[in-house]
C-alpha cells in the first residue's frame, strides 16, 4: 500500500471523475444535452398579456341566441326578432298570445341560468330583456382566462421553447417568459392568433355590392378573403357576403397538418373528429351546389363549390402561406382556439449579452466561493480535507449532469442554490470529520475510528439533508419562475451532496485504508 498522499487522492479522484462523467453518456442524458439556461441568463422575450374575456361573455350569449332561435324553430313559435345587445343582454321580441307562452315555457325549460325579468309589452309586442348572473358572467370570465393558459402553453410546447415560465397574473392577465426565442416576432404571432375556424355558407343570392356598400341583409356578415400576387406585396381583398350561423367549428378538430398541393404550395390538411365528421358530411350532403367559406378568425381561407357530400371529415385550407405561417397555423388549430383575443400589453426583451454578464458574475461568485471552501478544509483538515475537495468537485459535476439529464433550466437563483450546496456538502464532511477526530483521541485505529464517526455523523446529516429537502420541493412544487429554478439545483444539490459526504467519501477512506487500518490519518 502507497503512503497516504495527495498523489493517489488525486490518482482516485481522477478515475471517479471519468467514471461520473462517462456513465451518464451512456444513457444519452450529459453531456450530449445541454442545460438548459432561464431567460436571465441565456436572454428571450418577457410579455404580459391581457384576455379579453369580456368577448368570450359575447360568444357564449352569441351562442344561446342560436340555440333559443333553433329551439324556437322547432317548436314553430315565431318571433320578431333576438338580438344581443351592448351590455351582453339579449333582446328577443315576440307577438302577444301563444307565441309569448310557447317562448316562457322554452326558456323555463331550457335556459335555467338566465335572468328572465317581467315582459314590456308595446303595441301588441312583447320584449323580453334577458341577462347572465353575475355570478355566472365572472364564471365566463375566469374559465376563458384559464382555457387561454392552456391553449397558450400547449402552442408555446409545440413551437418548441425550452422551460417557458406561463401562469395567470391578476385577474385577466398572462405572464410569459421565453429562454432563448430566436424569432420573438414569430413567436408573437403565433401566441396571439385566435384561431376561431369555423365553416358558413356563402350567401350567393343577395348582392354583395349592396352589402359592401350598404347594410348585408339580416342574419350575413362581409368578410374579406386576403391574396397576394407572385412577386408582389400589396394585399387583393374579395368581398364575400357570409351567413352568421356557423355550422361547424375547430372544437371538434382532431388534427392538423402541413400538406402541399400539386404545385408545392404549402396548405393546411385538418381532420375531425367522429362527431365532427357526422356534421360534416351532412352539412356537405344538404347544401350541394352551394359554396361553403372556410373562415378563420373573420377571414375567409377558400370558399369552394360542395359538389357532392364529402365523407371521412377531411378538408383542406388553401391560401397564400409560407411554409413557416402553414406550420404556425397547423399548431394553433391542433392546441384549439382561444376562447377570447388576447392582447399584448408589456414587452421586454433581454438581450443575449445582459444574459452572458449574468452567467459571468454567476460563475465568478460560484468559483470565488468555491475556491474558499477547498483551501479552508485543506488547511484545517490537511489531507483528509482533500478528501472532501474532491468530494466537492464530484458534487458539482453531479449537479451539471443532474440538469442536462432532466433537462431542467438553470437560472440565477438556480446558481445562487449551487453556491449554497457547496456549503452544506461541505458541512456535511465537518461533521463527519469531527466525529473522526473524536474516535482518534479516545485511542481508536483510524479505520475503526472513520466506520464509527460515518456511523455516529449519519443520521445527523439525513436528518438536516431530508428537512431541507422537503423545503426545496415545496418550492418547486408551489414556486414559479426564479424560485422554482432555485428550487431545482437546491434537491439535486442535497441528493449529490448525500451521495458524495456519506458514499464517496467513505469509499475513499476505504480504499486508503484498507490493507493499514492502523495507519495514522491526516486530519
Amino acid at each position: 500500500m502507497k503512503p497516504f498522499t495527495f498523489k493517489s487522492v488525486l490518482n482516485i479522484g481522477v478515475i471517479l471523475i471519468a467514471v461520473v462523467c462517462l456513465l451518464p453518456t451512456f444513457f444519452d442524458c450529459w453531456p450530449h444535452k445541454k442545460i438548459n439556461l432561464g431567460l436571465d441568463l441565456q436572454g428571450g422575450m418577457h410579455l404580459i398579456l391581457e384576455v379579453q374575456n369580456t368577448k368570450a361573455v359575447e360568444v357564449e350569449m352569441e351562442r344561446t341566441i342560436q340555440e333559443i332561435k333553433k329551439l324556437l324553430r322547432k317548436e314553430g313559435v315565431k318571433h320578431l326578432g333576438i338580438s344581443r345587445l351592448k351590455d351582453n343582454s339579449i333582446l328577443a321580441k315576440l307577438p302577444e298570445g301563444k307565441d309569448k307562452s310557447g317562448f316562457e315555457t322554452i326558456l323555463s325549460k331550457n335556459f335555467e341560468n338566465l335572468i328572465i325579468p317581467k315582459p314590456h309589452v308595446d303595441n301588441n309586442i312583447v320584449s323580453y330583456k334577458l341577462s347572465l348572473p353575475e355570478k355566472e358572467t365572472e364564471n365566463i370570465k375566469k374559465m376563458a382566462t384559464a382555457q387561454a393558459l392552456e391553449t397558450i402553453r400547449n402552442r408555446i410546447d409545440e413551437f418548441g421553447v425550452s422551460e417557458p415560465d406561463i401562469r395567470i397574473q391578476g385577474g385577466n392577465k398572462i405572464l410569459l417568459q421565453l429562454p432563448g426565442i430566436q424569432n420573438p416576432e414569430r413567436a408573437k404571432d403565433l401566441i396571439g392568433k385566435t384561431a376561431q375556424l369555423t365553416f358558413q355558407l356563402v350567401d350567393d343570392e343577395a348582392d354583395i355590392n349592396l352589402a359592401t356598400n350598404g347594410t348585408p341583409p339580416v342574419g350575413d356578415e362581409v368578410l374579406y378573403q386576403t391574396k397576394y400576387n407572385p412577386g408582389s406585396s400589396v394585399a387583393i381583398k374579395t368581398p364575400f357576403l357570409i351567413k352568421k350561423r356557423i355550422l361547424l367549428d375547430g372544437s371538434l378538430l382532431t388534427d392538423a397538418r402541413v400538406e402541399f398541393d400539386q404545385f408545392q404550395q404549402p396548405q393546411i390538411g385538418i381532420e375531425f373528429n367522429r362527431k365532427g365528421a357526422r356534421i360534416f358530411d351532412r352539412i356537405t350532403g344538404d347544401n350541394i351546389h352551394k359554396r361553403l367559406a372556410i373562415v378563420l378568425d373573420k377571414t375567409v381561407y377558400s370558399a369552394p363549390v360542395i359538389q357532392d357530400r364529402i365523407a371521412g371529415g377531411k378538408a383542406r385550407i388553401t391560401g397564400s402561406f409560407t411554409l413557416n405561417e402553414a406550420k404556425d397555423l397547423a399548431i394553433a388549430l391542433r392546441a384549439g382556439s382561444l376562447p377570447a383575443p388576447v392582447k399584448i400589453i408589456e414587452e421586454r426583451t433581454v438581450g443575449p449579452t445582459l444574459g452572458a454578464d449574468s452567467i459571468r458574475t454567476g460563475l465568478i461568485s460560484m468559483i470565488a466561493g468555491g475556491f474558499l471552501v477547498v483551501l479552508f478544509m485543506a488547511v484545517y483538515y490537511k489531507k483528509a480535507g482533500l478528501i472532501a475537495d474532491l468530494a466537492l468537485i464530484i458534487n458539482i459535476i453531479l449537479i451539471g449532469g443532474g440538469l442536462a439529464a432532466f433537462q431542467a433550466t438553470l437560472t440565477l437563483p438556480g446558481i445562487a442554490g449551487i453556491i449554497l450546496t457547496i456549503g452544506m456538502a461541505v458541512d456535511a464532511n465537518v461533521i463527519i470529520y469531527e466525529r473522526i477526530r473524536e474516535e482518534l483521541r479516545s485511542g481508536r485505529t483510524a479505520l475503526a475510528s472513520v466506520h464509527a464517526g460515518f456511523e455516529r455523523a449519519t443520521l445527523t446529516i439525513l436528518d438536516a439533508n431530508v428537512t431541507t429537502l422537503i423545503a426545496a420541493l415545496v418550492l418547486y412544487q408551489y414556486g414559479t419562475g426564479p424560485i422554482k429554478g432555485f428550487a431545482v439545483t437546491l434537491c439535486l444539490g442535497i441528493i449529490a451532496s448525500l451521495f458524495t459526504a456519506l458514499v464517496l467519501s467513505k469509499t475513499i477512506f476505504d480504499i486508503v485504508l484498507k490493507n493499514k487500518p492502523s495507519k495514522k490519518l491526516s486530519i
